[in-house]
């Protein structure tokens, strides 16, 4: 039986052809878009990855800018504890001289303690257990040497590591990037990775600063809330007249000491104790005969002037001429000067002890052209070659900023510096590269 021919017969399969035509524009459509989501997808880690590594070379650059706060606190630790040293050297030195005066009998144990109280006469037989202590006040004692351990990290181990790590941050910096990076890409050799810093302020955001006013005057702040470092100062007068010429007056005992931040950026310290015995004659009148008991000098360098009154070449003894014709002959002191311990303060210039010192040291801050609002920031950029071999680039912003913590009712704002420890990193979106770049 033969096939009935219908009227459409002969255009069967026509409509494959526009198919397979569709379907090749779609698949052409399809490689398109996937071609393209592949490089967004690449583009999308490759910004992920440069950003985590632009935010830890920030806080490399806060750690260290922190690590030197505190290295710059710690010098000043240091010298807070050379002015306790000095001190402590002086007291070494003043007991020492004054166990021998207590020794020679000059002036006797019991007559200080008849004169000023048994405390006062206590006090001066304590200075027996005091003897060969001034060893210790010499450069090469005990209280010598360790004063110049002190002083070598002041001025050369923590002024060294200040200059390495401020040298060497760049290079720290872009191994800590490269290290994010190549945990970030574990398929990339290390050495194509290789992330270029642009726009960095890191060069231009320290400088070197000798002492200056604002460094005393914070480290003399300092001082002052020891009480050891304090002004040593006080004076015992005996109660009963002694001269009817100068019935006003009386037997005094003067302790006189204090330490110094002088404005080489050194310390020096002193402690004198004499007692001034009231006498009268008829050719002068009242006048203090001054009997030392104890003395110390330790200046910030050896030939260091002393500015209290004093003679370069004291009498050890006065068997030979009375104490008042000496010093009308050999001094301009006032007999009836009632502030200071000038023969003391002589014999303490004449054995004095003075300890090298190179002062405060340079230090390094923030520099004062860098502003109030200083940051170090910087950008960085990385190429990278994707899948297909095309090269896709990205650049992120990071920066290191000071940001003091606020207190409520503070009111402080304080400039970005090397002395508080107050650096932090965050990633910055302000800062772009220069046009055309």
């Amino acid at each position: 039986m033969a096939r009935r021919r219908t009227p459409w017969g002969n255009q069967q399969g026509q409509i494959l052809v526009l198919g397979m035509l569709l379907a090749a524009v779609l698949g052409v459509a399809w490689m398109r878009y996937f071609s393209t989501g592949q490089v967004l997808a690449a583009k999308s880690r490759l910004v992920h990855g440069l950003d985590a590594a632009a935010y830890s070379g920030a806080l490399i650059q806060a750690r260290t800018l922190n690590f030197l706060a505190y290295l710059n606190r710690a010098r000043m630790a240091h010298q807070l504890a050379m002015a306790h040293l000095v001190t402590l050297g002086s007291w070494a030195h003043f007991a020492g001289m004054e166990s021998r005066r207590l020794a020679r009998g000059n002036p006797p144990a019991h007559l200080i303690g008849l004169l000023f109280g048994a405390a006062q006469g206590r006090a001066y037989l304590a200075a027996a257990r005091a003897v060969g202590l001034e060893v210790q006040a010499r450069a090469q004692g005990t209280l010598g040497r360790a004063y110049a351990t002190h002083e070598r990290f002041v001025n050369e181990l923590s002024a060294d590591l200040s200059r390495v790590l401020a040298r060497d941050l760049p290079q720290a910096r872009l191994d800590a990037m490269q290290a994010v990076l190549a945990g970030h890409y574990p398929e990339y050799r290390p050495a194509d990775l290789r992330p270029e810093v642009t726009q960095d302020a890191w060069p231009g955001l320290l400088r070197g600063h000798a002492p200056d006013a604002p460094l005393f005057d914070w480290v003399r702040n300092q001082a002052g809330l020891y009480a050891f470092l304090d002004p040593r100062n006080r004076t015992a007068r005996n109660a009963w007249p002694v001269s009817a010429r100068c019935p006003h007056l009386r037997h005094e005992l003067r302790r006189r000491g204090d330490t110094v931040l002088d404005a080489s950026g050194r310390w020096r310290a002193g402690d004198t104790l004499s007692f001034h015995a009231l006498r009268s004659n008829r050719w002068i009148g009242c006048y203090y005969r001054e009997y030392a008991m104890g003395w110390a000098w330790m200046p910030a360098w050896s030939d260091q002037a002393m500015a209290a009154d004093h003679v370069n070449d004291p009498p050890e003894n006065f068997s030979r001429q009375d104490f008042w014709r000496w010093v009308r002959e050999a001094t301009q002191w006032d007999l009836l000067g009632r502030r200071d311990n000038p023969l003391a303060n002589s014999y303490a210039l004449r054995d004095r002890q003075a300890w090298a010192s190179r002062g405060l040291g340079h230090y390094l801050d923030v520099a004062p052209d860098a502003g109030p609002d200083a940051v170090a920031g910087f950008i960085v950029r990385l190429t990278l070659p994707d899948a297909s071999g095309r090269t896709i680039q990205a650049r992120s912003a990071a920066e290191s900023l000071f940001s003091r913590p606020v207190r409520r009712l503070d009111g402080l704002r304080e400039t970005p510096n090397l002395f508080h420890p107050y650096w932090q990193a965050r990633l910055a979106a302000g800062l772009s590269d220069p046009p055309g770049d």
